[in-house]
């Protein structure tokens, strides 16, 4: 069991309970998944351009990312139906929480200027959508490999009702909202 899976059962499962009066422990959100997304649009004329970025998102994840495709033409991009647009990777159980732990305890503070992350990236149904500029923030990735700096989306999915109640998970869990 990993450091923040503990913590979920010791200390947030506890303090939700008794701050929104569950009656039962099935009814305490929890984190479902994350998703890690990576758009690469520029990456469609160079494979190999393209493999470099799908094996940062690898080593990142510690999971193989899949490919994504285009649905549509759009001939503004140049890009047509299924050229190579992106990549992304499901994280869920014990990946999933190790991947949460080293974002919030390693990750997050390594950001420049870091002052918290915004609440107000809720979608409604509680789960939460955080963006980083740049890859280079994980330590996993040498400075002197990377071709080009790459943004990626993380999408935490909870099992929460309300974006109160995603907001006080994560805080519970340790994200660093902003005040």
């Amino acid at each position: 069991m990993t450091r923040l899976q503990e913590k979920y059962r010791n200390e947030v499962i506890p303090a939700l309970t008794q701050k929104f009066g569950y009656k039962n422990v099935m009814e305490v959100p929890k984190l479902e998944k994350i998703v890690i997304n990576m758009g690469l649009g520029d990456c469609k004329d160079n494979a190999k351009s393209l493999e470099v970025a799908v094996n940062e998102l690898a080593t990142i994840s510690g999971q193989k990312p899949l490919v994504t495709k285009a649905k549509k033409s759009i001939a503004n991009f140049k890009v047509r139906a299924g050229m190579n647009v992106g990549a992304k990777v499901t994280l869920r159980s014990d990946r999933m929480y190790e991947f949460a732990d080293k974002l919030i305890s390693i990750v997050l503070p390594r950001m420049r200027d870091f002052r918290g992350v915004s609440s107000k990236a809720f979608d409604g149904r509680g789960n939460y959508a955080l963006g980083v500029r740049e890859q280079l923030i994980f330590p996993e990735i040498d400075y002197d490999k990377v071709e080009k700096i790459r943004g990626m989306e993380m999408i935490f999915v909870t099992t929460a009702k309300t974006d109160e109640e995603a907001k006080e998970l994560l805080a519970q869990l340790g994200m660093p909202f902003q005040a």
